[in-house]
């Protein structure tokens, strides 16, 4: 027995599918606005493609879009002198939810060259976004072939009627009814407000009539030339060779309102195999923490689509501000259609590379410049490499460490610092093209080499340890211990270098170490150590901690008697523990007492640690090695300056 077959259309009453409309077709009303706006842009886009394509002769290019108001008859009006549709056409594109007129177009001129007609594409879905806030709309509109003028009405009911219109002027008006509760859009500022956000920069002058009128007395304000309230030719659709450094400055600051100059800007004119343009700028940090907001504006033609989608744009770089066009991506973007277009990863990856190769050039090109910056940008390169690698292996060669002497040094550079052998190679390149070549290479290499054998060869360890401080003043003994034996510092004074130089350790095989966590080798002083257990036992009974490390070393600065060190990852990680809130919870980190048997003073104490007046001058030094690590807490304090007095008192 054969099955009978039916088959048919869902169909959606309209009734139902404007309720819908009004609630749900977006999120933020203000849309509305945007969409009806765009739709005059594509037609006037559309006409001036059929003249390109020769479809159309004699046309002049005096195209613009009227925004109108008017309170008394509570309507919004978008006019446009475009393209226009015959009755035909405004039945087939109006009568129709979510089918596109402007995909007609492309199918019927354009064919399989549709990329970068600037057509945005929505005269279907996207105009009804126009019932969100109207109950009734209509369209009054005469085609460019001259066919009658047609208006259409309809009320958010869905139902709508046709008839003949006198209007003579080719175009589109698209006369908004606002509905009952939504009269804040009857407001110029509000209307304003939604057209510098979303219709700043689109690619047709757009002039707006207000409804409120300026008065003085009797004498009304003299009006002034219209002006259009949009920039048809951003700076990021020009030619990067064609803009000027006063331009992108007077963009960023009438774009984003911010007085300070930016510190640097990456013009992106990207081709296939992709399709986007845009301007990044890196703003004036005044402090580490304000680089976590920033402002990428993303548009679609010249439409603005949403702030800071980080999907197109790089979480670690959502700190910039900028623009990015890109007529790829729908107009009406989706969060879901983003995190799984593929287009849209390589967008993210081509912004990664440009922002690595504009560090770089900047870096090889401008060395002092960059150096002059590298303040300005450091929490962006630190953070952008803690969060994505591949940024990190791109711009890792244009890394700065400042030291505590004023220089700033690469990591590469910082291993060459005080290596005798370099300046013999330098010597020797220099005598080469000296006249008496032969002589002289001799005879500048044999200074060299004496040289280099009078100066203290730096020790093994020092290769690959990066020695720093994170506080000039707090660790002014131990950083001056080191740059004394010609051993560089670096100054890493900033939360978030407890993170990198972490990821820098494992990426590249190197150890930091704080010049407080441990004692360098190239510190130690040659011959006999003291070895003195009662010593060692003077200094943890004063301490109160008999489980205290302490060591007894010979340490080449005679003037100190002793050193407080935390071992480097243990104070690491008590650092991370207190920036996320979590203090209460990390283990006190163990340090260690050295005591320097080069010391005068300690010797003599070593002599004396069994009587009772070694005592006090033992506690004044594990207190003041304290000090010199870390502050003393209430009753460390209350304890050293009680003793400090007495010692005082005795010498009087």
């Amino acid at each position: 027995m054969e099955e009978k077959v039916k088959k048919g259309g869902i169909s959606v009453e309209t009734e139902h599918i404007f309720p819908i409309i009004k609630k749900w077709l977006y999120s933020d009303k203000d849309i509305f606005l945007r969409e009806i706006v765009s739709n005059a842009c594509d037609a006037v886009t559309k006409l001036r493609r059929l003249a390109s394509l020769g479809q159309i002769s004699d046309l002049e290019d005096n195209f613009k879009i009227k925004v109108k108001v008017d309170k008394e008859e509570k309507t919004i009006t978008v006019s446009d002198n475009g393209i226009g549709m015959t009755e035909e056409e405004l039945e087939q594109y109006l009568g129709q939810i979510a089918l596109s007129g402007a995909l007609d177009f492309i199918q019927k001129y354009e064919g399989d060259n549709a990329q970068d007609n600037g057509i945005i594409g929505h005269f279907g879905l996207g105009f009804y976004s126009s019932f969100m806030v109207s109950d009734t709309v209509t369209v009054v509109t005469k085609s460019y072939t001259g066919a009658p003028a047609v208006r259409w009405e309809c009320r958010d009911s869905g139902e709508y009627t046709m008839t003949p219109d006198e209007k003579e002027e080719r175009g589109t008006d698209v006369i908004m009814h606002i509905a009952e509760g939504e009269e804040e859009y009857l407001a110029d500022s509000r209307l304003m407000t939604i057209l510098e956000q979303y219709c700043s920069f689109m690619p047709v002058e757009i002039y707006f009539e207000g409804a409120d009128v300026e008065e003085k007395g009797e004498k009304k304000k003299e009006k002034e030339a219209p002006k259009p309230i949009n920039d048809t030719h951003p700076l990021w659709m020009k030619n990067p060779a064609d803009c000027t450094e006063e331009e992108y400055k007077e963009f960023y600051q009438k774009v984003f309102h911010d007085y300070r100059e930016p510190l640097f800007h990456i013009h992106i004119n990207a081709d296939y195999p992709l399709n986007f343009k845009g301007i990044l700028y890196f703003p004036k940090i005044t402090n580490e923490y304000e680089s976590l907001e920033g402002k990428v504006k993303l548009y679609y033609n010249q439409v603005f689509v949403a702030d800071n989608i980080k999907e197109v744009i790089p979480e670690f770089l959502l700190m910039l501000r900028g623009v990015i066009d890109c007529p790829e991506l729908p107009l009406n973007v989706s969060r879901s259609y983003l995190q799984n277009s593929g287009y849209v990863k390589k967008m993210s990856q081509h912004i990664v590379k440009k922002v690595a190769d504009k560090l770089n050039s900047t870096f090889n090109t401008d060395r002092e410049a960059y150096e002059k910056l590298w303040p300005d940008v450091k929490i962006f390169v630190e953070y952008g490499s803690l969060r994505e690698k591949k940024f990190y292996d791109r711009v890792k060669g244009s890394v700065l460490y400042p030291l505590t002497s004023g220089k700033t040094v690469t990591l590469d550079e910082y291993f060459k610092l005080g290596k005798p052998e370099e300046e013999a190679a330098e010597a020797a390149e220099t005598a080469e093209t000296s006249e008496n070549s032969a002589d002289s290479a001799a005879e500048s290499a044999g200074k060299s080499t004496e040289k280099a054998e009078k100066s203290e060869k730096p020790d093994e360890t020092k290769e690959k340890t990066v020695y720093y401080a994170t506080d000039k003043a707090g660790q002014a003994q131990y950083i001056a211990m080191l740059e004394a034996e010609n051993i560089a510092v670096a100054y890493l004074d900033k939360g978030l270098d407890n993170q990198f130089i972490s990821m820098v350790e494992q990426e590249e095989g190197v150890k930091f170490l704080r010049v407080d966590a441990g004692v360098a080798d190239a510190l130690l002083a040659e011959g006999e150590k003291l070895e003195s257990k009662a010593l060692t036992d003077l200094f943890a009974k004063v301490s109160g901690n008999e489980k205290l490390k302490i060591r007894i070393e010979n340490l080449k600065d005679e003037s100190l008697p002793a050193l407080y060190t935390v071992e480097e990852r243990e104070r690491r990680f008590g650092e991370m523990m207190k920036l996320y809130g979590m203090e209460g919870d990390a283990p006190t980190p163990e340090g260690e007492l050295i005591l320097n048997s080069g010391c005068p003073t300690v010797r003599r104490l070593a002599e004396k640690a069994g009587e009772p007046e070694a005592e006090p001058v033992a506690r004044q030094i594990y207190r003041l090695a304290l000090l010199g690590q870390r502050r003393l807490t209430a009753e460390e304090l209350k304890a050293f300056l009680a003793d400090s007095f007495a010692l005082i008192d005795r010498l009087i």
